[in-house]
């Protein structure tokens, strides 16, 4: 894993903009601590920060390689990890490898295949290849987007692009201005691929590469889910759904560096913490939970929290023989001033949703980081197996609108009630929103013949699969690339999201619960309370002494005539949020709007954003 940038500008050289390419490159330091690299040649200049998790003497980026009397040039974050299936290949057809990296492997297969390498890659990845004969810049991103890239058209000369934000705005090519759509798209909980909130700036759809030569920047597709028969038995499907995770964990556990996984003792992270003690041997295999500690009565329930996760995280260690560890936090440090800087730092966009989750990651992730380089996640499995609640819920899965934002399920996304409501109105998100929605469901793929009930939840797999999955993937990459931590995420390799996609819902669910395949897959491997339990969402710090303390910093806030934030607000709304009495259990979607407002102000503050119509 790494941080990559990047320029190319037709109408002039590189050469007279080393130091912007120097400072793009050192903003990613985080992404990659363990060396640097920048090449410039002509128009083009690539710019690598290291994190080494493969071949660790060799490796080195930017990459050259030379062929018929031209260069090529290579940054690349992420891991292909079937590089050895692929060099073997290649080396039949007379390829000759320097080093043992994926990186070069991709390099190679460029050179062999062009632009339709990226479609024998598994994987996850974002890169930056400057083609010499051709003189083009190629960008590519992973299937499913768990690799950030960004990019800007400059002036129609060219394009910088770069891990984050930071890259482009370091460039001075692109001012730090949001308009309207920005601001949708920090306030709504759906990601419009292809959509960044400074104007000007966009991200690389997952399944795409951007192609950028003399005559322009253009985006060309080269994966997609698609919708086909399936006609395995439940039985057939279960055990391929074991044997395909099994194939995919394994894959993803190469590495020349320790390696861990991330357990909340729930099902999803019980299933691949399983697996990685199977393949590794428990006696090597480290696993890492978090919780919180409090000022109050300890856990309680709410809507959507029905136990805490570390006795199950426990038991499930215990039940396997992992050496795990549990990291304890507390508000102090969910609110410490450099802990929050350091969550802006590395997102360069206000965390609107989860406020705490993002602190908290951070920490969790940088207590992992002393023992490991390489993290195992369970992300992904809700979206595919059928973990939410609006699964399972009529309203949302019948409904003309994104199934997590129908009654029952939005306010879990809520934070706006504190906005003036004229602000709101001119951002038009419901307008916004619908027409979301209406390019989604466009896009989304059918299949002949299928029941109406069976078209209506393919539609809301893909909707979860590729409007809602790719926030929780942005937010596990930030906070885990903020402290050179890389967090692979096997329930997000095409492959087996190609299978389980294609199973009918029916069959999904056909013990009446969620993600009935998964659970059946892993029965003999888990203990029965790992498999009876109900679905928790990552853990939420319950203390009202958090969100006390959200309510002193609005209150600060509020008596900043300079805070960039005010006149967003509605100020007798503000009053009487600040007037509220203290007390009981905070709950994280009734802190939603001081979460939201906090972050925000320190975003329009730190970045100094220029808002613009």
């Amino acid at each position: 894993m790494c941080g990559i940038t990047g320029w190319v500008d037709f109408a002039r050289g590189m050469d007279e903009r080393r130091a912007l390419i120097e400072d793009m490159t050192e903003g990613l330091r985080n992404r990659g601590p363990d060396a640097s690299g920048i090449w410039i040649e002509g128009p083009v200049a690539l710019g690598h920060r290291r994190l080494a998790i493969i071949d660790l003497p060799g490796g080195k980026q930017p990459m050259l390689a030379e062929a018929g009397g031209s260069t090529y040039s290579l940054t690349f974050s992420g891991e292909i990890y079937n590089f050895r299936e692929l060099r073997r290949e290649l080396a039949g057809r007379g390829h000759a490898f320097e080093t043992a990296s994926d990186t070069e492997v991709l390099l190679r297969a460029y050179l062999e295949w062009g632009v339709d390498c990226v479609g024998r890659f598994d994987g996850m990845f974002a890169f930056g290849l400057w083609d010499g004969r051709r003189r083009q810049l190629v960008l590519g991103r992973d299937r499913f987007g768990i690799k950030p890239l960004y990019y800007a058209d400059i002036a129609g000369a060219g394009v910088v692009f770069g891990s984050e934000p930071k890259c482009i705005l370091a460039s001075r090519a692109l001012p730090a201005a949001v308009d309207s759509a920005g601001l949708r798209e920090i306030l709504d909980m759906v990601k419009r691929p292809g959509a960044a909130v400074f104007r000007g700036m966009r991200e690389l759809r997952p399944g795409h590469l951007l192609i950028v030569d003399a005559d322009g920047a253009r985006e060309q597709e080269y994966w997609r889910l698609v919708a086909h028969e399936h006609n395995d038995s439940l039985v057939v499907t279960i055990d391929t759904v074991r044997d395909l995770l099994r194939r995919v964990v394994s894959d993803q556990l190469v590495s020349d560096v320790p390696i861990c996984t991330l357990l909340s003792g729930g099902l999803d992270s019980s299933a691949i913490t399983a697996i990685t003690a199977d393949v590794l041997g428990a006696e090597g295999t480290r696993s890492f939970s978090v919780d919180f500690r409090s000022s109050g009565e300890g856990f309680a329930k709410d809507a959507v929290r029905n136990s805490p996760d570390s006795p199950f995280a426990r038991e499930l260690a215990d039940y396997i023989g992992t050496d795990h560890h549990e990291i304890l936090l507390d508000g102090d440090r969910l609110m410490d001033p450099d802990v929050r800087a350091r969550v802006l730092a590395a997102t360069d966009l206000p965390p609107a949703y989860w406020g705490d989750m993002w602190p908290s990651l951070l920490l969790l992730f940088e207590q992992v980081k002393l023992c490991s380089t390489v993290a195992v996640s369970g992300e992904g499995a809700d979206e595919l197996f059928g973990g939410y609640q609006w699964f399972f819920n009529d309203n949302a899965t019948a409904g003309d609108g994104f199934p997590w934002l129908t009654r029952g399920s939005s306010r879990y996304f809520g934070g706006s009630k504190l906005f003036d409501r004229g602000f709101l109105a001119g951002l038009d998100i419901e307008e916004a929103r619908a027409q979301s929605y209406s390019d989604a469901l466009a896009a989304a793929p059918r299949l002949d013949g299928e029941s109406d009930a069976e078209a209506r939840m393919r539609m809301v797999s893909y909707l979860n699969l590729t409007r809602f999955m790719q926030t929780l993937l942005d937010r596990k990459d930030r906070m885990s690339m903020a402290v050179g931590l890389e967090v692979r995420v096997p329930f997000c390799d095409h492959r087996l999201v190609e299978y389980v996609f294609n199973v009918p819902w029916a069959m999904k669910s056909f013990d009446g619960r969620e993600k009935s395949l998964l659970r059946e897959a892993m029965r003999e491997a888990l203990p029965a309370s790992i498999l009876d339990r109900r679905k928790n969402p990552y853990p939420a710090i319950q203390d009202m002494a958090y969100e006390d303390a959200l309510r002193a910093q609005l209150a600060d806030i509020v008596h900043d005539s300079a805070a960039p934030i005010l006149p967003l607000l509605d100020k007798a709304k503000v009053q009487a949020e600040l007037g509220k009495r203290s007390g009981g259990v905070s709950l994280p979607y009734a802190r939603g709007s001081l979460e939201l407002c906090v972050w925000l102000n320190a975003w329009l503050t730190r970045y100094s954003v220029e808002l613009v119509a």
